[in-house]
Parts: structure tokens; sequence; C-alpha cells
């Protein structure tokens, strides 16, 4: 499969910040944002033995789709290892789940087993690992040629941390990120695992409110309207609005010049917005009764 890199570099404003969006959500519908980077190794080897692909993470996880669609791309059994299956999400498919389990994934409920057999290939959770370098690399060099000016900060939310670390390695800029899973600490023990001898690591920065990966939040869904109303570009509704949020409260702590990443993600706002829409609904009631 050959993705089309590279993606456009947009001017917008936000709350009176002018910024450049790097558009990695429009490289493919199934292969966007940092996944296409993260993956783009595993989309050119030819693995000639693998039969059958595993991974972990959330049930409802981006990388779970993208690596659902790889292994039916190959002809490859899928196995997604998850903690637990919310009840109604298993009796309402939907999202990223659905169509992952439309692309053949099989799902289980339990931790993943360690192996060492050569016709199975496995992925960490997101994507995390060194393979993900290769694709990074890419972002960098576009990056690279597109921006007018290295002292541009770059920034973008995080998970595991792999797309702003490798990216760090490969830019003269500074680039700049939140936690979206853990802490601070977190995201740090997540680069050291990457490269415990790295020199030059991504800055991280995060809010005094402590939120939890997932949970729902007013603020969250408000500013992530606001930067649709006000841009026409659809964000990630899981990790942008806490990107915005840390980046409009660092704004002092940054260049004057900022480059934002859309890391894509979209086909999961199906499942945030009705978790959302729930939550509204369960309000009303509340309030009515």
């Amino acid at each position: 499969m050959k993705l089309h890199y590279s993606s456009p570099l947009e001017r917008y404003t936000f709350r009176g910040i002018d910024f450049w969006l790097k558009r990695d959500d429009l490289i493919d519908r199934d292969f966007s944002g940092n996944k296409a980077r993260k993956f783009a190794w595993y989309l050119q080897q030819p693995f000639p033995e693998v039969t059958e692909l595993r991974s972990y993470g959330s049930p409802q996880s981006n990388a779970m789709y993208s690596l659902s669609l790889l292994a039916r791309m190959r002809g490859w059994r899928f196995r997604y290892y998850v903690d637990h299956i919310a009840p109604w999400l298993r009796a309402n498919p939907h999202g990223n789940y659905l169509a992952a389990l439309q692309n053949g994934m099989e799902i289980v409920e339990g931790e993943m087993p360690k192996t060492y057999e050569r016709t199975i290939l496995t992925i960490d959770e997101g994507g995390r690992g060194p393979e993900a370098a290769y694709g990074l690399r890419m972002l960098a060099r576009e990056l690279s040629a597109q921006l007018p000016d290295p002292e541009i900060d770059i920034f973008l939310p995080s998970g595991t941390g792999t797309t702003a670390f490798y990216l760090q390695q490969f830019v003269p800029n500074r680039v700049v990120t939140t936690p979206c899973v853990g802490d601070t600490a977190y995201l740090h023990a997540q680069f050291r695992m990457l490269d415990p001898d790295a020199q030059r690591l991504p800055t991280v920065v995060d809010l005094e409110k402590k939120y939890h990966f997932g949970k729902l939040y007013p603020q969250f869904f408000k500013i992530w309207v606001e930067l649709f109303e006000k841009t026409g570009v659809t964000f990630d509704l899981l990790y942008d609005p806490k990107g915005w949020l840390a980046l409009l409260a660092h704004r002092d702590l940054l260049s004057e010049k900022i480059c934002y990443i859309h890391q894509g993600g979209l086909l999961g706002n199906e499942s945030m917005i009705r978790r959302y829409q729930r939550k509204r609904d369960a309000m009303d009631r509340d309030h009515s009764s």
C-alpha cells in the first residue's frame, strides 16, 4: 500500500494565535496521522514468514483499526488484546471497534502472551518502538522543507510519546508535547524506553488540573467545537482538546511561531461523540427528575 506523503502545511488563527497546521490527517483515511508515520515501516517490509499480527491497547484505539487493515491487506490473522470491553460497546459496536471487527480482528480480553515465533508479528501498543523512527524521519524531512524557520516550536499531544520523541531526534526545532495518558514522569519514562541515551528530548508541559485519559470533560468538548468553528478543521476529540488547552496555558513558554501536528484519529470521534451525547442525556434526565 502506498500512502500520499507528504501532507500539506496550512495557516490558521485560533484565539489570537497564528499557527501552522501540519495536516497529517489528510494522508489517508485508514492510515492517517501518526499511525501513517509509525506504521510506515510495517507497510514497506515483506514479512514472508508472518501469518499472524498481534497487538494490544484500548478497544477504541486508532492503532487497532489501522493494524486491522494492515492484517487484512496482508492476509494475516489479527488478534488484539484488551483489558476490558465495556458491555455497552460490545452490544453496540461502532467507531474503530466496529471497523476493526469488520476487517476480521479477533479481540481478546486478557494479557497478550509473549511469543518468539517467526510467524507472529507483535507490535507494541499504539505502534511504540524503534520501527516508528522510519516514518517519523519522513515527517521530519517534510517539516524541515515546509517550515520557514527552525525557531518555530512544533507542538503535539502525546499518548506513548513515540511521535514526539523521534520527531525531536530528527528536526532542529524544539518539539513540545503534553501527556494525555499519564503525566510528565510517565512520558519521560517512555522516552527512556525508546532510547535511554538520547540527548535531545521533547519539552513536556502539562496542566495543573489532572485529566484522566478517556474521561469526558465539558471543557474538552467545548474547545473541540470551537476549534472547528474557528478553523473549519475537525480535530481528534480524545487527544487534541488536552493538547490545545495545554498549548494555550503555556503560550508564554512557547515561541511566537507554532506548528501544531494534526495526528488524525478522526474515526474515533464517532464513539467519543456518542459518549458525550449519552452523558448529556443522563444529565438532562437527572435535572428533569
